[in-house]
């Protein structure tokens, strides 16, 4: 038994005893928790140290399901309103579509029983790797001690120690999140050129992971095909990222979705209501920002919050989870 597994027992009742007092359920004022991932990761990594690994994945899914009430999100957001929400409801869900929703953190969610959405990028199904991971991997694999990218337009970063990568790294994603599709690709070309070989790897679900995720439970939703910021595009290529992206994924699982998470999620900065109107228009009976803290009856059906506790130890995840559900933001 792991110490985390132990602290889980132990505290247990208390959180639980706690949840109902912070989120009891009341008619019209149930509140639910939607927690967001992206990648789980087999073995701790430098460049990715915000993303779980397996054994924190585990420990959380097990805090998950003995201390809390975790919904489908389809079926929890039906639920906002009605005075039917259980007390220390949550949901669980996961962007972008990478495999390892299917390698790593399928297998637990079913040992726990646990359903979850994944909202799935079209543009990489069956090959490949987002910008953002083209980005990573020639972070750690560039030679030398410095980057240079004055010839594109991003300047020079530092490459000397592992910390200088890992602000190279993020700079560089921060900053190519805003930028069109077409100008990440250049710079993810450039990067290429530099390290001498492919930097791609086989990162993203495949059409028979999504079936198979779609078979246990695990809902898929709309995010979009090429993962732009909604906001730096026009509303006709904003329009195809959104309907496109729903057919293909429809014409996979043979079946209509109902879910779409925006892209980065930040309501106004990254979308606006011009998106969520056609999100509503594409025929979806909802979409999820990433907005911090619980959605309740007042939250906009389009633009519902979810986000994800970072801390590390069992009883400030928890804690967290539970502030949250109190209806602070913080």
């Amino acid at each position: 038994m792991t110490k985390a597994t132990t602290t889980i027992k132990l505290a247990g009742a208390l959180l639980r005893k706690l949840g109902n007092t912070i989120a009891p359920t009341s008619l019209g004022e149930g509140r639910l928790c939607i927690v967001n991932y992206h990648r789980i990761l087999e073995q701790a990594d430098p460049l990715l140290d915000s993303e779980p690994t397996i054994d924190t994945f585990r420990w959380q899914m097990d805090l998950l399901a003995n201390c809390f009430n975790v919904l489908p999100l389809y079926n929890a957001i039906q639920l906002l309103g009605t005075g039917r929400m259980p007390p220390r409801a949550i949901a669980i869900t996961f962007d972008d579509g990478y495999r390892s929703t299917h390698d790593l953190a399928l297998p637990i969610l079913r040992e726990y029983g646990l359903a979850a959405t994944v909202f799935v990028t079209t543009g990489h199904i069956d090959h490949g790797s987002m910008w953002n991971d083209v980005i990573l991997e020639a972070t750690r694999r560039l030679s030398g001690e410095k980057l240079e990218l004055h010839d594109i337009g991003f300047g020079s970063y530092p490459l000397h120690t592992m910390q200088d990568r890992q602000q190279t790294a993020r700079a560089l994603t921060e900053r190519s999140k805003y930028l069109p599709p077409p100008m990440r690709a250049r710079l993810n070309r450039k990067l290429e050129t530099l390290v001498g070989s492919p930097l791609e790897q086989e990162l993203m679900l495949t059409r028979d992971m999504l079936l198979t995720l779609d078979r246990n439970n695990i809902e898929i939703g709309g995010h979009t095909i090429t993962h732009p910021i909604l906001n730096c595009i026009s509303d006709d290529e904003a329009h195809a990222e959104i309907v496109g992206n729903k057919q293909e994924l429809e014409s996979i699982l043979g079946k209509p979705l109902r879910l779409f998470a925006y892209p980065n999620g930040k309501q106004n900065i990254d979308f606006d209501m011009r998106h969520a109107r056609i999100v509503e228009e594409a025929g979806y009976d909802a979409a999820f920002t990433t907005a911090v803290g619980p959605a309740t009856r007042h939250s906009g059906r389009f633009t519902i919050p979810r986000s994800r506790p970072w801390d590390s130890h069992p009883l400030l995840f928890a804690g967290r989870l539970l502030y949250w559900l109190s209806g602070k933001v913080s």
